[in-house]
């Protein structure tokens, strides 16, 4: 008795591959469109984004392209790079690159020692109104620089608090605290403005470790140091990397904070810019410091996004 056969294997007959393969690749109309077999119909970009889009490089793009091109129109008329050759030839030009980078640089790097301190303390400390501090930390990133600026200066400026105090104290004429004014207090209000940029990554990596792994690694005889270094850090280290990018490339164009600390001799690209457009009336010099400003905000940017995509962000 022959085995039964099911309904693919009845007495047609069989299909060769080629005719398969045509079958496959014949073309299928949906909805009056001729489309192949396995092809993803093409998609035409919607009309209603062109309206953005333009509005986007008339409002931004098109001053940005103005900047440039006065940057090689220099005041005597014609096309030239001699606006570009005078401003990389000057000193002036050099201390606020070489001032830009290191401040940027230090705040960087204080920013991330302060706040993954911080951050471990909100979310692995237990203390009454932990949630409240994370939730300030979300508010916080909405405020001005100069604000932060105007209090460090109410409490440790000339006439601040901390020197009201001590003068008040002991009679003298003036207080001991003027670390605002110089590259240190530039360096400070940066670092207290910027600090919860990194937090606010981080407490949301903490969140997702799993808490039974360090209740494991103490249980085992851990202490919190080596908690810290083995299971907390390797978890934290994409939203470090991408939190200081970010703190990176807001303080080479912070111009508020500078500004408003009045630091003597304190002189970045921003304040370069402003400088030579308001003060020297050098247009073509201060769109080529701008410029200049542009190209390193959009490289640390992409190596930002980088970073970003990588940590999941």
């Amino acid at each position: 008795m022959g085995e039964p056969r099911g309904p693919a294997f009845t007495d047609a007959p069989a299909a060769s591959t080629a005719s398969i393969l045509r079958r496959v690749a014949e073309p299928v109309r949906v909805a009056g469109t001729s489309v192949s077999r396995g092809a993803r119909p093409r998609s035409t970009a919607p009309l209603w984004a062109l309206p953005p889009v333009a509005v986007l490089g008339l409002v931004f793009l098109y001053p940005l392209a103005l900047v440039v091109r006065q940057s090689f129109r220099p005041d005597t008329g014609g096309t030239s790079v001699e606006a570009y050759a005078d401003v990389f030839a000057s000193p002036a030009f050099r201390d606020a690159l070489g001032t830009t980078v290191w401040l940027a640089v230090g705040s960087t790097a204080g920013c991330l020692v302060l706040g993954f301190a911080l951050a471990l303390v909100i979310a692995f400390v237990p203390f009454p109104g932990a949630k409240a501090v994370a939730r300030f930390i979300d508010v916080f990133l909405s405020f001005p620089s100069f604000l932060i600026t105007l209090a460090l200066l109410f409490l440790y400026g000339t006439v601040g608090i901390a020197n009201g105090l001590w003068t008040g104290a002991n009679g003298a004429a003036e207080g001991p605290f003027r670390f605002l004014t110089t590259p240190w207090g530039v360096l400070l209000a940066e670092v207290t403005y910027f600090t919860p940029f990194v937090m606010r990554p981080l407490l949301a990596a903490f969140s997702a470790i799993d808490t039974r792994q360090l209740e494991v690694a103490s249980s085992l005889g851990a202490r919190p140091a080596r908690i810290v270094r083995q299971v907390i850090l390797p978890e934290a280290l994409p939203a470090l990397a991408a939190g200081g990018s970010l703190v990176l490339v807001l303080c080479l164009n912070e111009f508020g904070i500078v500004l408003f600390t009045g630091a003597k001799g304190v002189t970045t690209l921003p304040m370069l810019v402003y400088s030579k457009a308001i003060l020297e009336s050098d247009y073509p010099g201060a769109c080529v410091v701008a410029v200049v400003n542009v190209l390193i905000s959009v490289g640390l940017y992409g190596l930002y996004r980088v970073v970003s995509r990588r940590a999941g962000a």
